[in-house]
């Protein structure tokens, strides 16, 4: 049995996928954009928009009942790897420490031209 997660304190689906899923106590979130959930915006750069990809995943995180602290596997999705420290940064400031799994990779292309998307899995 599977429940689909939506907010919209996070960027809708653009195409057809859910946010999240929650299935058999764990929670899947498709990957995010950097997209600013209320004026439809990207932010320039990849800090910025590490930023915002982290902010939407919190948000369907709470949504689900969950922070950060509930995440075992994270899937970072970059346009250069040369954004990989800058990301890195930011993704860090989110988790207390006990950080989960996780996987880089350079990509040759984002959506709408995004420098970073970010999925995760968390336990509930």
């Amino acid at each position: 049995m599977k429940k689909v997660i939506a907010t919209t304190k996070a960027p809708g689906a653009i195409g057809p996928y859910s946010q999240a899923i929650e299935a058999n106590g764990m929670l899947f979130i498709s990957g995010q954009l950097p997209i600013n959930p209320e004026t439809g915006v990207m932010p320039e750069g990849v800090t910025a928009q590490t930023e915002q990809c982290m902010k939407n995943l919190e948000a369907i995180l709470n949504e689900a009942g969950c922070t950060f602290d509930n995440v075992v596997k994270s899937t970072c999705l970059l346009g250069d790897m040369s954004y990989f420290g800058d990301m890195n940064a930011v993704y860090g400031k989110y988790f207390k420490g006990g950080f989960p799994a996780r996987a880089a990779f350079a990509v040759k292309e984002l959506p709408k031209q995004a420098l970073v998307e970010i999925e995760m899995i968390a336990a509930l």
